[in-house]
């Protein structure tokens, strides 16, 4: 789990958007909704809570920091429903930090509590063994750790607003940008002054060109816009992120071959898959 002490490097533990799948023909790709860790070195950062930020807790196991800080892109359920199966959070000696920036400043506490509570559910996050706290920002700001560290921030165009994140570590940058739904024109500067020079970028392409049409103002784009905006932005890397539901492997693979023709270097996201960037 761990990387070298200089390192950035992230693993993917939950890629499909929307609801999680299962069935063999989901395997290759994998089933769980968002949840990616990024460390910049020994550094841990959770982005989502999605469904795969249980197979993420299990991994960790005992071998979990004492303290973490996930930072949620927004609040729809498929990006918090791992939250209270999350294992360091049943531990009583972890502290579990929830990041939210969407919400003009609050903290995403009140809107959990009603989630995470009867009769939608039998107990509370606060109820959890592990000790949760509760931070609000405002998407664009600049997040500072008590350890020194930051993480820029931008917001995306989604229903009810959602964060992108960009993380840097010793000369690499990782960016994340889910959920998003691309605009005319496009890319914006914004975005693309946000994403530029990363190593990769991880970007929302959940629908089919054609599926757009049937979908648009859902708050998703398509790996076409991916593919634009790292052109645009002198970006090498794309992996292809919240994927359709219903897309099986097969489905996928092709997508993928038709993204790396197009893009050398991109990729579709797949679970367990782990990117380290060594430092410049």
């Amino acid at each position: 789990m761990k990387t070298g002490a200089d390192a950035l490097a992230v693993t993917f533990w939950g890629v499909r958007g929307s609801i999680p799948t299962a069935g063999g023909k989901f395997e290759g790709f994998g089933g769980n909704t968002p949840c990616v860790e990024v460390r910049c070195g020994d550094r841990l950062f959770v982005v989502d809570a999605g469904s795969g930020l249980v197979m993420l807790g299990a991994a960790l196991a005992g071998g979990a920091p004492p303290e973490i800080d996930i930072l949620l892109s927004h609040l729809h359920l498929d990006h918090v429903t791992g939250l209270p199966f999350f294992k360091p959070a049943l531990m009583a000696d972890r502290l579990v930090r929830i990041h939210c920036g969407n919400l003009m400043g609050d903290s995403a506490e009140a809107a959990l509590d009603r989630l995470f509570s009867p009769p939608l559910f039998p107990i509370s996050l606060a109820q959890l063994p592990g000790r949760v706290e509760h931070l609000g920002f405002k998407a664009g700001d600049t997040v500072e750790f008590e350890d020194g560290r930051v993480v820029r921030t931008i917001p995306l165009n989604h229903p009810g607003g959602a964060t992108g994140y960009r993380f840097d570590h010793r000369g690499r940058s990782v960016c994340y940008i889910s959920d998003i739904e691309h605009t005319d024109p496009w890319p914006p500067p914004d975005l693309t002054e946000f994403v530029r020079g990363a190593d990769l970028v991880i970007y929302d392409g959940m629908f089919s060109e054609t599926e757009y049409l049937r979908c648009q103002g859902w708050g998703h784009s398509t790996w076409q816009k991916g593919v634009a905006l790292c052109e645009a932005a002198g970006v090498d890397g794309l992996a292809v992120f919240h994927l359709h539901p219903a897309h099986d492997d097969a489905y996928l693979d092709e997508v993928e071959r038709e993204v790396a023709a197009t893009m050398p270097g991109a990729f579709l996201a797949r679970e367990g898959r782990r990117i380290v960037f060594e430092p410049r």
